[in-house]
Order: structure tokens, then C-alpha cells, then sequence
């Protein structure tokens, strides 16, 4: 089976609809989102990664199944304007590790357009930069459901509808209420992955206490943690 792929047997749940298909059910639960037709399809995965773990990589890939993405691009903040109190590992160290964790996958690519931007990443700025570099290409944002209530404080929140669809990543069990957050209309889907039970907090905590992290995190990304001596100290840090 190829990354990515379904083998027709597990169930992920679209909070956002009622009909929900069978756990056997091999159907793409969006094929009438947004931009269906012959224009590639590329999903935008923005996060700190530090590290980059299982989850994220877990999310991406049911998030391009469903959407039926040609391309999910990875794309490691530079300096994230809502941790600039914290520490943060080196931008370089989450790009490699980024780049190690995506490798196997033929459809994860990752960009540097936030990491090599001067100043403090916004996500309206990723989305404009991945725009100037996919013209021809309808964009799907995969975020945190945490984050889509901040959602509309970020920097040029208004602008950000017209720049992609938004696709929010939930943990079991948390599901907060869109309506309620007030976001436009069709503009935000919601999406149950289980893997995001993983924390990147608690890979720092683990790593720096010299606990075993194998299978939180892929297996190179185990390795250069080890390699690097990365969250041998501060890992008790709440940055995810």
C-alpha cells in the first residue's frame, strides 16, 4: 500500500456532516469541496515540528486522502508570532527534521518560505508566498481545531478566506463548536484524526527526562534528536 492511500477500512469522522460513511466505505468524504476539477490541489501544513511526530504526519496524510490532494507542502515557522515568549529548537534542526520525517511519502514536499522569510511568520504570509509559488493551484491549510478559535485574531484574518480553504485537525474528543466562532461560511472544515492524541510537548518532556520516544516520532527524527542532543535541556517548555 502507498503512503497516503486507504485500504478501505478505517473510519474518519467529519464532524462537519451527518451522513457519515461506513468504517468499509472507501469514499472520499469531500469530493464536493471547493476547486474539484482539473486545477492540482496542494495542502499546506504549517506548524513549529518541534519536533515534527507521527500525528502531524498522520493528519496530512488522511487530510489528502479526503481532499484527494496531488501535493501536501510542510512548511516549518521561522519565528511563530504566538510563541515568540518561548524557547524554540533552531529553525534549521526543524526544517531537516521535517525534511527526514516527509522523505518516504512521494507526496509530502517541504518549503522554506516561512524559515527563510526575515521577521515574524504569519500564516497570511505563508499562504500568499505558497500562492506566488502554485498559481495554478486550489490551496487546503491544515491547522490545529485549537487554533481556529485564535483563528480570527491572526494578522489579515479577513484576507485569509480568499487564499484557501481551512481544514481544522482534531484530537478525539475535542470538538469545538464553528458556528459559534463566527468564521465564514463554508470556509472551514473540521477533521477527527486520532493520531493527534501525540504531543510535541510531551516528545520534549520524554526526551528530556531520557524516555523512549520510538513511535511518537519517526524513526530519522529519533535518530537526530539523539544525534544533536536536542531536549536534552528545557524540555519542560509548553511550546507545541
Amino acid at each position: 500500500m502507498n503512503p497516503g492511500e486507504s485500504d478501505g477500512n478505517r473510519k474518519m469522522s467529519d464532524l462537519s456532516r451527518k451522513d457519515q460513511p461506513s468504517p468499509t466505505e472507501p469514499t472520499r468524504l469531500h469530493t464536493d469541496a471547493p476547486g474539484v476539477g482539473t486545477r492540482p490541489r496542494v495542502g499546506i501544513m504549517g506548524g513549529t515540528f518541534d519536533p515534527i511526530h507521527n500525528g502531524h504526519l498522520v493528519a496530512a496524510s488522511e487530510v489528502a486522502w479526503v481532499y484527494d490532494l496531488d501535493e501536501v507542502i510542510f512548511v516549518p515557522t521561522g519565528r511563530p508570532v504566538f510563541k515568540l515568549d518561548k524557547a524554540v529548537t533552531n529553525a534549521e534542526d526543524r526544517y531537516l527534521m521535517t525534511v527526514i520525517a516527509t522523505a518516504s511519502n512521494p507526496k509530502f514536499t517541504v518549503s522554506r518560505v516561512d524559515i527563510d522569510r526575515p521577521g515574524i511568520t504569519y500564516t497570511v504570509d505563508t499562504l500568499r508566498d505558497i500562492q506566488r509559488l502554485r498559481p495554478d493551484s486550489d490551496l487546503f491549510f491544515i491547522t490545529g481545531a485549537d487554533a481556529v478559535a485564535e483563528i480570527m485574531r491572526w494578522k489579515d484574518a479577513d484576507t485569509m478566506w480568499d487564499l484557501a480553504h481551512f481544514v481544522a485537525v482534531t484530537r478525539p474528543g475535542y470538538s469545538p463548536s464553528l458556528p459559534a466562532l463566527n468564521l465564514p461560511d463554508q470556509k472551514v472544515d473540521m477533521l477527527e484524526i486520532p493520531a493527534l492524541a501525540i504531543s510535541s510537548t510531551d516528545i520534549r518532556r520524554r526526551s528530556a527526562k531520557g524516555m523512549p520516544v520510538w513511535y511518537l516520532v519517526p524513526d530519522g527524527v529519533v535518530q537526530y534528536i539523539n544525534k544533536h542532543g536536542l531536549y536534552s535541556r528545557g524540555g519542560e517548555s509548553d511550546t507545541d
